[in-house]
């Protein structure tokens, strides 16, 4: 069991990050908790040097929704990075299980079948009271986890692309 803030980070001094262009799918179900999720991609991918101008935020009515939305903007390839942000709250049925089961596999699905970093930043908590604690809570914010990875990986398929021409690297 967390009991500590998981979300802090070191400033990741990424030059190029104002360049960036970046998608932010956000599930309006639950939105006590999904847009603290937002604010804090928000204010890191701003505190990075992302401009506000290069994000956009898209809303889905509920978490399942995520693929199909998440999916669309990674084949628009306008977008250096997806977030999809959502938040399952276990019920007293099964119906959680196959909403997390699919929106799991659904962005790794973006993430295999396109080139574009799909980030997962969905939280699967047995209460609401995990969720919040999760989302600007105690535990921290674990939009601002995700923020950081879709800044760490364009930053990754930026320099995987640089050294594909470089010796030692043509086969990649």
């Amino acid at each position: 069991m967390a009991t500590v803030n998981l979300s802090d980070y070191k400033p990741l001094q990424i030059n190029d990050a104002g360049s960036f262009r970046i998608g932010i799918v956000v599930s309006e179900w639950n939105d006590f908790v999904t847009h603290n999720l937002r604010d804090g991609a928000l204010e890191v991918l701003k505190k990075e040097g992302v401009k506000e101008e290069n994000i956009k935020i898209f809303k889905v009515p509920g978490a399942f929704e995520l693929n199909y939305a998440s999916m669309q903007l990674c084949k628009e390839g306008i977008f250096d990075a997806v977030i999809a942000i959502g938040c399952v709250i276990r019920g007293e049925t099964p119906h959680f299980d196959y909403v997390c089961s699919a929106v799991a596999h659904g962005i790794k699905d973006c993430n295999i079948m396109t080139d574009v970093p799909t980030i997962f930043c969905l939280l699967t908590d047995d209460t609401a009271e995990q969720s919040i604690a999760r989302s600007g809570g105690n535990l921290g914010n674990k939009g601002i986890e995700a923020g950081v990875t879709a800044l760490q990986m364009i930053d990754f398929k930026k320099n995987l692309s640089e050294k594909k021409g470089s010796i030692g690297f043509a086969n990649l």
